[in-house]
């Protein structure tokens, strides 16, 4: 796969990603609502888009990557009407909404430089936009697809059916948003119809964070800050827009109508500002939806800490991390203990191939290739960039790290003997492997002791599949196959091949 290729939630298929400006590339995601600690559902979300942001750049692209931060308008239960969330976590603290934005954005740039989630390009703040969204809700007032009722202006969803189509990324439409909507159960109240949705509300005398308007003194509707931010930074239409698949509706949906409305996208057009839209799928637990109502809900900090009674230990941010690269961005991740202990061993094996892999000098060696192992070498970055244009599958890439590996050991089991792989083949791999753990997987290696220990296990490893290779010599099956069978009870695997013996953790 010589193209890249991305899933379009929209159009509901794969298609090959050509920029609108290239070699520009404009990318825009969601970020947190910045009222509580980070959980893992924001770290899924935040580091697919880093591992987009990552590979794009190593394809050349020069990428611009903005990510909003809310900190106004986003109501309890994401609805049109009742309490801010913000605003809730203030009046509990006792503090003022911005002192509780602020605080958890500390916290949520913390844990992502934990996790090692690069900065956005541009990080624009919801609160710092208000003039822009009042410009936008006066155009597309204009464009006769909003209506304003009692100082609050609603976008009239059913008009913008009639000319546009409601619902394409979704696939709903206005009769199942309807039947399904809580508005609908509880009276549309101020909205013309159910599906109808907030631009601009009128501030409660209660409601702490107001500003003016031509409507009233009040505070922007949830949707529309997304819509402004990104155009106004990548243009009316730009190539990517990102986030959680839980955005698809309402929030997406919402944003592909006020940017047609307001800027009077043709028909066919309908995909709003953004030529792909990409969503990330959810994590749950044990098979069920992480939610603070269910109890089980864990923050970041309680993974780095294990402070959590579901937690049987810490897990380190790239243990997280490299548990999260496990699954494709698009498929549902479930997380238990046993799963992330072992990502936790296999993330260990890759950082030990690593070392080992430093250890091996190309220097005053004779050259004795051995083809298997040159082939595997030389196909390593053209099989990572294959499944990495397939809509960034760093599942499958991954899993070619792993078939790497038993080549590594056992260049270093060699490394005292005839160097099996050409000097120049060996050393573009080193170059490939750093630059796919390191700048397009963003894992780092992490401090531990024991290092000599590890140059120990080498040596051992290496007196003992020699005695067995002895063994296999003299057709000795018995102490061949009780050598491989109690390495295989410490969780030690060994590989015969007509090229020798190789072994593995795991």
């Amino acid at each position: 796969m010589d193209k890249l290729v991305l899933y379009n939630t929209l159009s509901r298929k794969k298609e090959v990603f050509t920029p609108i400006k290239p070699p520009f590339v404009g990318l825009y995601v969601c970020g947190p609502t910045v009222y509580g600690n980070a959980h893992l559902g924001h770290a899924r979300s935040a580091m697919s888009f880093d591992v987009v942001f990552r590979y794009m750049r190593y394809l050349g692209y020069k990428v611009r990557y903005v990510r909003n931060i809310t900190d106004v308008g986003h109501l309890v239960g994401d609805l049109d009407h009742g309490e801010s969330k913000i605003e809730k976590k203030a009046r509990l603290e006792q503090l003022e909404p911005m002192e509780v934005a602020q605080f958890y954005l500390n916290s949520y740039i913390e844990d992502m430089t934990a996790l090692n989630i690069l900065r956005p390009s541009i990080e624009p703040r919801a609160t710092g936009h208000i003039p822009e969204q009042i410009e936008m809700v006066e155009e597309i007032l204009k464009n006769g697809y909003a209506y304003e009722v009692n100082g609050s202006v609603y976008f009239d969803v059913p008009k913008y059916d009639q000319d546009f189509g409601y619902g394409a990324l979704s696939g709903r439409d206005l009769e199942n948003i309807k039947a399904a909507s809580r508005d609908n159960l509880e009276g549309t109240g101020e909205k013309r119809h159910s599906a109808d949705f907030a631009l601009w509300k009128k501030a409660e005398p209660s409601h702490l964070m107001r500003w003016d308007s031509p409507w009233s003194v009040g505070f922007p509707g949830w949707h529309l800050e997304c819509t402004v931010m990104s155009t106004k930074y990548l243009g009316t239409k730009y190539d990517i827009h990102g986030g959680g698949m839980d955005l698809v509706f309402p929030h997406h949906e919402a944003e592909i109508a006020q940017s047609n409305a307001c800027n009077c996208h043709a028909p066919k057009e309908l995909q709003g500002e953004a030529n792909f839209w990409l969503h990330n799928n959810m994590i749950t637990l044990n098979g069920q939806k992480m939610g603070k109502s269910l109890g089980n809900a864990i923050d970041l900090k309680q993974f780095f800490s294990g402070e959590h009674d579901l937690l049987e230990k810490a897990y380190s941010p790239m243990n997280i991390r490299f548990f999260m690269l496990q699954a494709h961005y698009r498929s549902t991740l479930d997380f238990s203990n046993e799963a992330l202990q072992a990502s936790e061993r296999g993330f260990k094996r890759i950082c030990e191939g690593i070392s080992r892999l430093e250890e091996i000098s190309t220097k005053d060696r004779a050259v004795a290739v051995n083809t298997a192992f040159e082939e595997n070498l030389i196909s390593f970055m053209p099989d990572v960039r294959h499944q990495m244009n397939d809509d960034f599958h760093t599942a499958k890439t991954i899993a070619r790290i792993f078939e790497a590996l038993p080549v590594i050991n056992q260049l270093h089991a060699q490394k005292n003997g005839p160097l099996a792989v050409k000097a120049e083949t060996l050393t573009q791999f080193k170059q490939d492997f750093h630059t796919l753990f390191f700048d397009i997987l963003g894992l780092k290696l992490e401090e531990e002791s024991g290092n000599a220990g590890n140059e120990l296990v080498d040596q051992l490893m290496g007196l003992i599949t020699e005695l067995r290779a002895d063994a296999r010599k003299e057709k000795n099956w018995a102490v061949s196959d009780k050598i491989r069978d109690g390495l295989g009870s410490l969780d030690i695997q060994l590989k015969d091949s007509a090229d020798g013996t190789t072994w593995e953790i795991g």
